[in-house]
């Protein structure tokens, strides 16, 4: 499944179950470039000496959702506004 397809019903479940997170909605729909580290893993922020000083990938949350037909999607949100990567927990079997 192509990544912007994940982000559309992403998006969709957000704005239906959490329509006042207006915040994390407008950072699903900023996600720009990234690449697929696996079948599970996409990320769009490279995750290299995460949490270390000076690196752009500093963890904050993950948000976990479910989707009928791609099944829980974790979302890892990072302390400098934006989405470092998407876990497809389906797709780890």
């Amino acid at each position: 499944m192509e990544i912007e397809t994940i982000l559309v019903e992403i998006i969709k479940i957000l704005e239906k179950e959490e329509p006042k997170n207006e915040n994390l909605i407008q950072l699903c729909k900023n996600c720009k470039g990234g690449n697929w580290e696996s079948k599970a893993h996409f990320r769009f922020v490279n995750p290299n000496n995460a949490n270390q000083p000076n690196s752009e990938w500093q963890f904050q949350d993950n948000i976990i959702i479910e989707h009928n037909e791609i099944g829980t999607i974790v979302i890892d949100l990072l302390k400098n506004n934006k989405i470092g990567g998407i876990e497809l927990l389906n797709q780890l079997k």
